[in-house]
């Protein structure tokens, strides 16, 4: 079977150049998400993992869609390979089945790796430039949700579970537990 793996970063991101790059292959099933690959928990990278048998192709636009860091990579690679399956990427023109396509995907994947973390320095130091010039003032403060004292009393009393406030309240992990440590002073 053929399968397509497209990732975008972001929600605002269009993955439709992912799809162009592979109309032509015939691909017959596609598994497809909008989050960062700054690590390997991703849904359906997973999903689709477990769904691919001995004898498929994964095909990708290019490897960074794939991991960021050339352990994850080289991780995912071991995976496919030992599960018998073959994995392309279209942008690299690689098969990684071969001993050259294995040696090429840890060059590429160091280099990936290598300006993801350049530009994560870039960002770090742009900000602390702005921080100096008093442009940057960082995300806007989360305010309570009008229902935060009643779910944050359920909860303080293990009656509603960390999950089940968080839905109510409507706030991510970390918001939340932010705003619990700010509410309780700490």
């Amino acid at each position: 079977m053929k399968i397509g793996y497209i990732r975008v970063s972001t929600v605002e991101q269009n993955e439709g150049r992912q799809y162009e790059a592979m109309k032509n292959l015939g691909i017959e099933k596609f598994f497809e998400e909008k989050i960062s690959a700054k690590d390997i928990n991703r849904p359906r990278l997973n999903e689709m993992l477990e769904f691919a048998r001995s004898g498929d192709t994964i095909y990708v636009k290019d490897f960074s869609r794939l991991a960021r860091s050339t352990k994850d990579l080289l991780d995912i690679i071991d995976l496919v390979n030992n599960k018998g399956i073959k994995l392309i990427s279209l942008k690299e023109n690689l098969d990684t089945t071969t001993s050259t396509g294995k040696l090429m995907v840890t060059m590429i994947g160091a280099i990936y790796q290598f300006e993801r973390e350049n530009t994560l320095e870039r960002q770090r130091e742009g900000i602390a430039i702005a921080k100096k010039e008093g442009k940057y003032k960082g995300r806007k403060e989360i305010d309570y949700p009008e229902n935060w004292t009643e779910v944050y009393n359920k909860y303080k009393c293990r009656e509603l579970k960390g999950t089940e406030a968080m839905q109510e309240l409507g706030l991510k992990k970390t918001t939340f537990y932010k705003l619990v440590k700010k509410y309780e002073g700490k």
